[in-house]
């Protein structure tokens, strides 16, 4: 909880710091929070018994999936005489007109008309393992919480407490510099990130949630490109040149987020 605080609340304590110390109290604050954050990452590896930690900290609700056929639920409420309407004194259905196409039979639902239940659609013919296998557990599924990430061992506690330690290293040489455009501390933290995954481990073991885990970790990596010296010496004259040939109002918005980039540290910390 503690954590998901700092992290919600570290731009505006920054922009706090800035406005009422200046660059120096700025650093302070910065330092301050990486550690705090670190701390507590420590922390949850200790609890979890060495186990990685995943992103978000606290777990997501699962989103509800939203009908996607509004008909579907109409044919749902009618009655059974509004059924009844649609077909002729003969038996036959009365064909009402509709601007969408109609589906493939494989993809309706039936309504039956006395209960009111639907009966699930058919699978594609073509497509028979696909709709078999979208309605069995996996493995994962059945697992208890404890059994979805693996107890890490060496090399991979290693890796793990370098990873959650890089951010205050990085900050740490941030701070201690006082040229924007010096690669040192760039240089250091990119080097951690990288030994940090290099160490990992990568045997059979690995649960599947573990390897999200770590490609979200490498995606992240791409917010390298807009800190220290790789922006000010790269980035900053890219990100102008494509400013300069966008319509004003883009332009505008790009030049607000490039004040943040520029100024303070969290805005690009990921």
């Amino acid at each position: 909880m503690v954590l998901q605080m700092v992290v919600y609340t570290e731009l505006l304590c920054e922009m706090s710091a800035k406005r009422r110390g200046g660059e120096k109290s700025r650093w302070n604050v910065i330092v301050l929070l990486e550690a705090i954050k670190a701390f507590c990452r420590l922390i949850l590896l200790r609890v979890t018994r060495s186990r990685p930690l995943v992103t978000p900290v606290l777990p997501e609700r699962e989103p509800i999936p939203e009908d996607d056929d509004v008909d579907e639920d109409l044919v749902t409420d009618r009655s059974e005489s509004e059924l009844m309407d649609e077909t002729s004194p003969n038996g036959s259905t009365v064909l009402v007109n509709s601007s969408t196409p109609p589906k493939p039979a494989y993809e309706k639902e039936w309504t039956m008309p006395r209960t009111g239940m639907s009966l699930p659609s058919l699978p594609n013919p073509g497509d028979v393992g696909s709709y078999l296998l979208g309605r069995v557990l996996t493995a994962d599924d059945i697992k208890p919480a404890n059994k979805l990430l693996n107890t890490l061992q060496g090399g991979g506690q290693f890796a793990e407490m370098l990873h959650i330690l890089t951010p205050l290293i990085y900050a740490v040489a941030l701070a201690r510099t006082k040229n924007k455009k010096s690669w040192t501390p760039w240089l250091v933290g990119v080097t951690v990130e990288y030994v940090a995954r290099q160490l990992r481990q990568r045997s059979l073991r690995t649960s599947a949630l573990e390897r999200d885990e770590w490609n979200k970790r490498g995606w992240a990596m791409i917010w390298w490109m807009m800190r220290g010296a790789f922006y000010e010496n790269v980035t900053k004259g890219a990100v102008n040149g494509v400013t300069s040939r966008m319509p004003g109002f883009i332009a505008g918005i790009l030049q607000d987020y490039e004040y943040l980039w520029e100024n303070y540290y969290f805005s690009t910390s990921g």
